[in-house]
């Protein structure tokens, strides 16, 4: 019998130096269907990263919904304008 406790959750943590033409080299390993769904996944994090900047770059306490209306409004009346002439 062992002395350590019994555990159904084991954790090991397992740290690996590894290049990126190491990684290069086992992704051009993989099937094309792993190839792709790894694709898509790199994707994600990309495009999630991306609006994330994007929402940090507009975002402000200046703006309010009738501050937007108003401008939405004058838009519109010019396009109308435009429009009538």
């Amino acid at each position: 019998m062992s002395n350590y406790p019994k555990s159904k959750n084991m954790r090991t943590e397992l740290k690996v130096d590894i290049t990126f033409d190491q990684i290069l080299s086992i992704v051009r390993k993989l099937p094309v269907q792993q190839k792709i769904k790894l694709s898509r996944e790199l994707e994600k994090d990309t495009i999630d990263k991306k609006l994330t900047q994007l929402l940090k770059t507009f975002k402000t306490d200046e703006l309010d919904l009738k501050t937007i209306d108003q401008e939405v409004e004058a838009v519109r009346q010019e396009i109308y304008d435009k429009q009538q002439r």
